[in-house]
């Protein structure tokens, strides 16, 4: 097993469920009175939660430090949220940002999970494959309010 390849797995694991979560904490308070669009983010962030979790504790079975991510790209994050949903907070809006971050974790997971498939850790491969498929969930759900 390649202990590079495995350390960038989980890293991107785990910045990829981080991003997630600062995200949707961004998103939440911009939603308004939309309760439905409220309820499938805190399913998704609970989601997010247990991957980074379990990132998180293979990371430490494995001897590894995971590393948050860069303070400026959250802070950018926020920036892009605030002034994206000043301007409109609709539902469709809201999607559309959902899946676009989505598209972007998908994207950056699954260009890992090629480096990884044939020299990974069979642990992380499942938690790689697990966070795609529940990723490619995430982007249909949203599809339906765009």
């Amino acid at each position: 097993m390649d202990k590079k390849k495995t350390e960038e797995a989980l890293a991107e694991i785990y910045r990829n469920a981080q991003l997630a979560l600062t995200s949707i904490s961004d998103i939440l308070p911009e939603v308004g009175e939309d309760e439905e669009v409220k309820a499938q983010l805190h399913s998704q962030h609970e989601e997010y939660e247990k991957f980074s979790a379990r990132a998180a504790m293979l990371a430490r079975d494995c001897g590894i430090e995971l590393k948050e991510p860069n303070p400026m790209k959250k802070a950018m994050m926020w920036g892009s949220i605030k002034m994206s949903t000043l301007k409109d907070n609709s539902r469709s809006h809201i999607a559309e940002m959902m899946i676009q971050g989505t598209v972007m974790g998908i994207t950056s997971l699954k260009r890992t999970a090629g480096e990884l498939a044939q020299k990974g850790d069979e642990r992380i491969i499942t938690l790689m494959d697990e966070m795609i498929a529940r990723e490619e969930e995430f982007e249909k759900t949203w599809k339906k309010y765009v």
